[in-house]
């Protein structure tokens, strides 16, 4: 007697004595039945490998999309940290007059319910230069102590200090426009604009030189190579709007409602003045990564597919070389829905266990994500997530539990679909025609 008969009768055996239970689900001859399928054998090789194939493909179509859900999740947290940290929620311009008033507006805004932070501001293109370099850049007038609150800055200030801002009559500027033109603390920094004084001949561009106080990393690089923040009555000064700003910035405490915080402010504000947010400078950008992260989602669901594709490939080869020992079970009183149920454990234990040891696999990488980079650039001499490409100084992930809870779902629905197929074939199996020819 084999290996295969002896695992049939003990299985047999095993019915006679459970009398099945009454058709109780997952009785203890079906788990046995199914672990003794399932394991191993020279007879049933081939199906062995088709199981761990298949677990290794929903292992791996888990992890990947866990981490590339945490990745997109980090892209968005970061660049909407970095860009609204920066350039503010809500942004109030003047319409029909100059804002000369800004100080009355922004008393006014400052009230709205949500509104933390708001801080007048000048605006203006020039092009900066050193002995070495030259760059264009966005210059910025605030008041210290409102540089002091920016998200962006606050905290950021790598070298030099922000302290006596309005006083010292110096300039602050990113670390990577710092680099750019080489320059250090106390080293003068030269603005060119081409909206000077007035002049008999035309407008004539106005330069100036300004010392270096401070020096920030935002963490963006776009945006520490392009912003030089000065005190904002020098920046009246130097762009001739003086007693004016350009626009009014102000932060909330949920960017992601802003409809309500809007309509206060329509209210509010008490003058003609062309209102707009965070989500219409950003749209386009914001809109794209919203759509990457969808597309990217269903290419990588369609591993998993093609994982459960393997479940169900090897369990109608299971069924097929097991076709005498389920007729066996038949004759002993099995029933259909026995007989079913083994597979469907079959089937979704490979599922279960592939997605399990893919959830682990995925949130350990994505968790530390950055170390992994760091390491292979360092031991290969890679340059993986280039900085100038992508705009942030290190590679962000966010695990978010919603996203991981889609994913298992998806994993072991798959998984469960792929095994109905198979178990229903096995369930239907004849058992005279099986063993007709024993």
């Amino acid at each position: 007697m084999n290996e295969a008969t002896t695992a049939t009768t003990q299985a047999a055996s095993a019915v006679e004595a459970q009398g099945d239970k009454g058709g109780r689900l997952f009785a203890p001859f079906e788990w046995m039945v199914a672990l003794r399928y399932v394991r191993p054998r020279r007879s049933t090789g081939f199906v062995s490998v088709l199981a761990v194939l298949s677990f290794l493909g929903v292992m791996l179509g888990v992890a990947q999309l866990i981490v590339v859900m945490s990745v997109m999740n980090g892209f968005r947290k970061e660049l909407l940290d970095k860009i609204i940290g920066v350039n503010g929620h809500v942004f109030i311009q003047a319409a029909e007059t100059p804002l000369t008033d800004y100080d009355e507006v922004t008393s006014r805004v400052a009230k709205v319910k949500g509104v933390t932070i708001v801080l007048p501001m000048i605006e203006g293109q020039a092009l900066a230069s050193s002995p070495y370099q030259s760059s264009g850049v966005l210059v910025r007038g605030v008041r210290e102590n409102d540089l002091k609150r920016l998200p962006g800055i606050a905290g950021n200030v790598k070298l030099g200090t922000l302290d006596d801002f309005d006083k010292e009559g110096g300039v602050a500027i990113g670390q990577r426009l710092a680099d750019q033109l080489s320059l250090r603390i106390g080293d003068s920094i030269t603005l060119v604009s081409p909206k000077g004084a007035q002049t008999p001949f035309g407008t004539a561009p106005r330069i100036k030189s300004y010392p270096v106080n401070a020096i920030f990393q935002i963490g963006m690089s776009e945006f520490d190579g392009t912003f030089v923040y000065m005190p904002l009555e020098e920046a009246q000064s130097y762009f001739n709007k003086d007693g004016e700003a350009t626009l009014i910035e102000a932060f909330v405490q949920d960017p992601d409602r802003m409809d309500a915080v809007r309509a206060e402010l329509d209210a509010t504000i008490g003058r003609p003045a062309i209102l707009t947010d965070w989500r219409q400078r950003n749209r386009t950008f914001f809109d794209a990564l919203s759509v990457e992260r969808s597309v990217m989602f269903m290419i990588l669901t369609m591993n998993i597919i093609v994982s459960a594709l393997g479940i169900i490939s090897g369990l109608v080869m299971l069924v097929k070389d097991k076709g005498r020992a389920i007729g066996v079970l038949r004759t002993m009183g099995a029933t259909r829905g026995a007989v079913m149920r083994v597979f469907l454990i079959i089937g979704a234990a490979i599922g279960l266990a592939g997605t399990a040891a893919g959830v682990a696999i995925g949130l350990l990488i994505a968790r530390n994500l950055e170390a992994i980079r760091s390491f292979l650039n360092k031991v290969f001499g890679l340059n993986l997530f280039p900085k100038d490409l992508y705009f942030l100084s290190h590679l962000p992930s966010e695990v978010r539990g919603a996203d991981v809870m889609w994913v298992v779902l998806l994993a072991v629905g798959l998984s469960f679909l792929a095994t109905l197929y198979p178990s229903w074939r096995a369930a239907r199996l004849d058992p005279v025609e099986a063993l007709r020819y024993e």
